[in-house]
């Protein structure tokens, strides 16, 4: 299928699942010493649009995840405030991981690179995330593109601090992306860089193969006796 008719069927999707998961998603009764997965949205978004991913991380990892949504318009900045808050509801001996799509990917990094208790998280993932920014933001409205814009200060400060946190990441690059250009943009200052040829910026969010990726490296970062056998791979 061309990337303009995926592109066009996961716009569709994400019209549908727009008007889910608005609240706060935390997981109740989380042991001590577990694994939780948060999952960021991108920009003009909402959590909802993780639905499948999520779905297809907690049955095949056995991990529970959480997610919020926001606003267009909000900065990384904030979000990673956001994301703080919401891990510090989670048990203090509970390891997290980031999975962030878009701008979730920049909120993700910026949170492990700036906040204090980022020690908890085992690992960043990023799916299509401007990390050297998008020559697209030029068309976004005024103020809501100003953290993706090449060269803004929040990229910088990303660019800069990447290698003070030993946080491990992963980027996800779709590389027929046309709303993160050049693709290579979503490439993160150090880890793995995994290419996909022939998804777009949206499309990878539904893509089965994406899925799997992801819960792999998810399962691979958990204490052997803790992992559960992903089963569909």
């Amino acid at each position: 299928m061309m990337v303009a008719g995926r592109e066009a069927i996961a716009l569709a999707r994400q019209a549908v699942l727009l008007r889910y998961d608005l609240d706060e998603i935390v997981p109740e009764d989380v042991g001590e010493g577990e694994h939780v997965v948060v999952l960021l949205h991108g920009l003009f978004a909402s959590a909802g649009v993780l639905r499948p991913m999520r779905a297809y991380i907690e049955r095949e990892t056995g991990m529970p995840t959480a997610s919020f949504s926001y606003r267009p318009g909000s900065s990384v900045r904030a979000l990673a405030e956001r994301l703080a808050a919401l891990i510090d509801r989670l048990p203090p001996s509970v390891s997290v991981h980031l999975v962030g799509h878009s701008m979730g990917g920049l909120v993700a990094r910026y949170y492990v690179q700036t906040m204090p208790v980022a020690d908890r998280v085992v690992q960043t993932i990023s799916l299509a995330s401007p990390f050297r920014g998008t020559a697209q933001a030029r068309w976004l409205p005024m103020g809501i593109g100003r953290d993706v814009v090449v060269g803004s200060e929040t990229l910088r400060f990303l660019a800069e601090t990447a290698h003070a946190s030993p946080v491990p990441h992963t980027s996800f690059v779709a590389m027929l992306d046309t709303v993160v250009t050049p693709p290579e943009s979503a490439v993160f200052f150090h880890g793995e860089a995994i290419e996909l040829p022939d998804l777009g910026h949206n499309a990878l969010l539904y893509e089965p193969e994406v899925h799997r990726l992801v819960a792999r490296r998810l399962l691979a970062a958990r204490p052997p006796q803790l992992a559960v056998s992903a089963t569909s791979w």
